[in-house]
């Protein structure tokens, strides 16, 4: 029980870690803010598709990245909650695979561009930014996060690995 207990807090742990690294990359080739935005990091959010740690790693993952990367306090609030909501959804939806990244890409497209426009009070309307950030959502999660799923799928037993870790005594 103990070992579950660890082994899911380290996978947590882990996605968040490479969720900021990834967001970091993005934001210093530009990427990770505005109206248009393709965050490597969130081909992540098909993780919950093998394991529940990616829910609370994606999560802090984000809201850590929108820390580092400058964002507004509400920004770090919703668009933290917009990754929270696509990635409880992306497990809720684990059986159908190519559902994986539809809930990251709904729960951003929704919920990012009222960020944009109320909290940056960026010059454009909702509808084009539910445009720019679907966009850049469906490349992130729909082309990337599947191409992912894909490498990932075939080590899944190694990887998201939830047996009790063999004891070598």
């Amino acid at each position: 029980m103990r070992d579950k207990k660890v082994l899911f807090i380290t996978q947590a742990a882990m996605i968040a870690a490479l969720y900021v690294v990834l967001t970091l990359l993005a934001n210093a080739l530009g990427l990770a803010n505005y109206a248009v935005q393709i965050r490597f990091s969130e081909a992540l959010t098909i993780l919950p598709f093998f394991t529940p740690a990616a829910i609370p790693g994606l999560w802090a993952g984000c809201v850590l990245a929108n820390i580092l990367t400058g964002c507004a306090p509400l920004d770090i609030l919703f668009g933290s909650l917009a990754t929270l909501v696509g990635a409880f959804f992306t497990y809720v939806l684990r059986r159908y695979k190519w559902a994986a990244p539809l809930p990251p890409i709904a729960a951003n497209t929704v919920i990012v561009p009222f960020v944009l426009a109320y909290v940056y009070q960026f010059p454009g309307s909702i509808p084009y930014f539910m445009l720019t950030v679907g966009a850049g959502e469906f490349i992130s999660c729909g082309i990337l996060g599947m191409a992912l799923l894909a490498v990932l799928e075939k080590y899944r037993n190694v990887i998201f690995k939830t047996d009790s870790v063999v004891s070598t005594k």
